[in-house]
């Protein structure tokens, strides 16, 4: 019995190839791995740089109320107050060279009258007149967000409230 041997260059030839074939694949799946890796960071990014915009647009808005607070007359004959944003009212982002910018306005609620005290309380007499400050902020890339707050004020008594409807028709003292 004798065995037979093949020569180096006969089992080179036995070869197909099937190696080659099996890691271009292994690449190509490699390849659309990164691809969809790197699709999915831009996107992030840009999500995250969207979300910081709207905060910056939230904190304008934010400062438009507290400078209506802080500023505005809450008279409730003068119809509605717009505060411009100003240089004194814009805020200006940090290390940036964008500017955000708010526009405040100030409404009275109920047409300006006067809202009746706490029926049958033993606190003197008072009435409470009604505001709406509405306050839109801006930031970079058209980003913007409204914020209201409502505002109560309280002011001595106007005989002229009647109550509402099963409430006693005299304060308490």
């Amino acid at each position: 019995m004798s065995m037979r041997t093949l020569h180096p260059i006969a089992f080179r030839r036995a070869q197909r190839g099937a190696a080659l074939v099996v890691g271009m694949l292994l690449l190509l799946v490699l390849t659309l791995l990164a691809i969809s890796g790197m699709n999915t960071a831009s996107l992030e990014l840009a999500m995250a740089g969207n979300m910081q915009y709207h905060e910056s647009a939230f904190q304008a808005a934010e400062t438009g109320v507290e400078q209506a607070m802080t500023l505005g007359a809450f008279n409730p004959s003068a119809g509605a107050e717009r505060l411009p944003a100003t240089e004194d009212t814009t805020t200006k982002i940090p290390d940036t060279g964008d500017r955000d910018a708010f526009f405040a306005r100030i409404a009275p609620q109920l047409g300006g009258a006067a809202q009746p005290a706490i029926w049958g309380a033993s606190w003197d007499s008072f009435s409470t007149y009604h505001f709406e400050v509405q306050s839109s902020g801006t930031s970079a890339r058209n980003a913007v967000a409204t914020t209201v707050q409502g505002v109560a004020v309280i002011a001595p008594w106007d005989s002229t409230i009647t109550p509402g409807p099963g409430m006693p028709t005299t304060l308490t003292p």
